[in-house]
This record gives C-alpha cells, sequence and structure tokens, in this order.
C-alpha cells in the first residue's frame, strides 16, 4: 500500500512540472499493470482533461499486429508505443509531454517512450 501512495505522489510532482513548463499542453500518459500495458494521449481543456487516442495490449489494433498475446512484456510495450504515435500523427500531433505516472524510467515505461520518439512523436 505504501508503494502505490509514493507513486501516486510521484505522479502529481510530474503533472505539476509539465503543467509549469507550459511547453505542450498534451501528454502522452502510461500506465501498467501485471497483466496489461495502456497509453493514452490526454489534452487539458478548461481545466479538465480530455482523453484525444488510447491504445492498449487489449485492444484489437494491438491484437492484429502482436505476435503473441503477452501484453506485460517490453516486446508488447514497443507495439502499444508504435501504435500511439501512429494514433498521434492522424490527429496532427508531434509533440507531446512524456507522463511516466509515477513508474521508474525502465522496461515497459522507456520501450513505449523509445517506440514513440522512433515512430516521430517528439517528446
Amino acid at each position: 500500500m505504501k508503494n502505490i501512495k509514493n507513486r501516486k505522489k510521484v505522479a502529481k510532482k510530474v503533472r505539476a512540472t509539465i503543467k509549469r513548463s507550459g511547453e505542450s499542453k498534451i501528454r502522452l500518459t502510461i500506465h501498467k499493470t501485471l497483466k496489461n500495458t495502456y497509453a493514452q494521449l490526454i489534452k487539458e481543456k478548461d481545466g479538465a482533461d480530455v482523453t484525444l487516442a488510447a491504445i492498449s495490449t487489449l485492444c484489437d489494433a494491438f491484437k492484429k499486429e502482436a505476435k503473441n498475446d503477452f501484453g506485460s512484456n517490453v516486446e508488447a510495450a514497443k507495439l502499444v508505443g508504435k501504435l500511439i504515435a501512429g494514433k498521434a500523427k492522424d490527429l496532427g500531433i508531434d509533440k507531446v509531454a512524456f507522463d511516466r505516472s509515477g513508474f521508474r524510467f525502465h522496461g515497459r515505461v522507456k520501450a513505449i517512450a523509445d517506440s514513440a520518439k522512433e515512430n516521430g512523436l517528439i517528446i
């Protein structure tokens, strides 16, 4: 329980830093569980957050391109990063702020960020 509270505290700090920077109001937010990986493009509008696009290891677009059914490995995270970058390009978005939601920047989190960068997103 203590770890979850600490992660949420770090997540608030990361989001506050993104708001203070003021460079990009669109953020690429990730979330991971033991079984799945999620990525969203979120825009702050009038004080509320609006989801522009979302990809996870549970969605049909992922399942069409995935080689296996595992959603909790680095290869799956790379594919999620590729797909969210594609959706961002379709929406005309090329620059986002990376919100790691309090997770450490390694493993699946790093794989999503690197894959999104390789596929044209500026983070």
